[in-house]
């Protein structure tokens, strides 16, 4: 699972028993023939110096090496641990009639199976069932039926606590909130609903009202908009302290509130000013969504599409619970690869080009993001050559009435324009391909199109 880790996230892994075997100069079969004891004085050496390297790292420790206290101690203070839980068959079938030293005598196996267990669930910060799972941990992302409930252990730190919402979420959702965050919980702050909650004066109004300390937290609960303009507000207040965002939406639980991306709009286009300020933790409770209008789900609808177009999977089909997990862990692995959108994280963008500037063109009303997006995958898939039948049929996109010289003057102040040409997320035989240049006429031709 390590290695699918690091494959999927580009982080780079270091196997214990690898390094152990490197430092002794002895295989690990070796050093058990001598004594267990003998080995684990290395494996606690080995552990305490990758940890305190402070390298980025999936580090692939063995099944015993958390029957040591020390190696609990530091995974606390300096990791993030995850618990792959595999019942006892697997593990059995997985290592039988290798030279393990611990895996000789099958009976003695699942006696140690179940006498760790309960180290394991000391010691793990998340316990994993696949991949998926593994890479959300990485990214700090806990997705969980339940999970605002107990928000307030699921934030990190001991500091003191603003939580930030919006009167409507607030209203359904802010009660839970505050009963969860208990003593923790100093100060409570409203942003407008929607779009208006990304502007500078609302933003204003949370860093003049801010009374945290630089041990404090930021909770942001509600949609995209909430977590993108709280974010934001607590990258900068006191150069940055920590923030938590609680998505309410689908749009966000599936996209905006995952990634570190904050930011808010300029009149001139949507998202011009913000910056990358990855979440203490993110936590993803799927039970919010049955409090979701029928309007507002379709909305979130067209990220879960478009992630299912980027990943070649219909995501969209999945019960909300899995469909959250799925899209959330997607986005995650791209974001973890390129924490700073330096390269593929625009893959992420796939139609959000034309999107943003049908919702600036619109001055940001009656456009919404969702219906910007499903119009912006139909651009997207018919510059690439593809099907769009599968997005009218799921979305149903429908032309929308804005000024088709704004829409255009706003795309080309797009942020991943470069040098005045248009740089655009298209759908290749091999997968998603970013950065390409796509000539200005072919451009605006299908910008028209999405436009009554």
């Amino acid at each position: 699972m390590a290695r699918e880790l690091a494959l999927r996230t580009h982080l780079n892994v270091s196997e214990a028993d690898r390094s152990i075997e490197h430092q002794s100069g002895r295989s690990v079969v070796e050093l058990f023939a001598e004594s267990e004891a003998t080995f684990r004085q290395f494996e606690e050496h080995v552990v305490r110096t990758t940890l305190l390297s402070k390298r980025r790292l999936v580090v692939d420790l063995g099944g015993g090496a958390v029957t040591s206290a020390e190696v609990r101690d530091e995974l606390r203070k300096h990791a993030i641990t995850v618990w792959l839980d595999v019942d006892v068959d697997t593990c059995w079938d997985r290592v039988r009639g290798s030279d393990r030293p611990l895996a000789q005598d099958e009976a003695e196996f699942r006696r140690l199976y179940e006498e760790r267990r309960p180290l394991y669930r000391e010691a793990a910060d998340v316990v994993a069932h696949d991949g998926d799972d593994v890479v959300l941990a990485a990214a700090g992302v806990h997705v969980e039926r339940g999970a605002l409930q107990r928000l307030g252990e699921l934030v990190p730190g001991d500091g003191r606590v603003a939580l930030v919402s919006d009167s409507h979420v607030a209203g359904i959702h802010g009660m839970d909130a505050q009963l969860a965050l208990g003593p923790r919980l100093a100060e409570m702050h409203e942003l407008p609903p929607g779009e208006e909650a990304k502007t500078l004066a609302a933003v204003d109004r949370l860093w003049q009202d801010f009374r945290l300390d630089r041990r404090g937290t930021v909770v942001a609960l509600g949609g995209g908009c909430t977590t993108d303009a709280a974010g934001w507000a607590a990258s900068a207040y006191l150069r940055g302290i920590a923030w938590v965002p609680v998505p309410s939406s689908l749009v966000a639980q599936v996209d905006a509130a995952i990634g570190g991306k904050t930011g808010i709009d300029l009149p001139q286009g949507k998202n011009l000013v913000g910056s990358f300020h990855w979440p203490a933790r993110t936590v993803i409770d799927p039970a919010l969504l049955g409090t979701l209008p029928e309007p507002q789900r379709r909305e979130g609808m067209s990220e879960a599409v478009k992630t299912g177009l980027l990943a070649g999977e219909p995501v969209w089909e999945l019960p909300d619970d899995e469909l959250v997990r799925r899209c959330a862990a997607f986005k995650a692995a791209v974001c973890l690869r390129d924490p700073r959108d330096e390269g593929e994280r625009a893959i992420l963008n796939l139609g959000h080009t034309f999107a943003h500037a049908l919702e600036a063109a619109a001055g940001y009303e009656g456009v919404t993001h969702g219906r910007a997006v499903a119009l912006g995958l139909l651009a997207a898939l018919r510059l690439s050559g593809r099907d769009i039948g599968q997005v009218e049929e799921i979305l149903r996109p429908t032309p929308v009435r804005v000024d088709r010289e704004r829409a255009w003057h706003t795309m080309q102040r797009d942020k991943k324009a470069v040098g005045g040409e248009l740089r655009l997320v298209l759908l290749g035989d091999d997968g998603p391909r970013w950065n390409v240049p796509v000539p200005a006429d072919d451009v605006r031709r299908a910008l028209n199109e999405l436009i009554a």
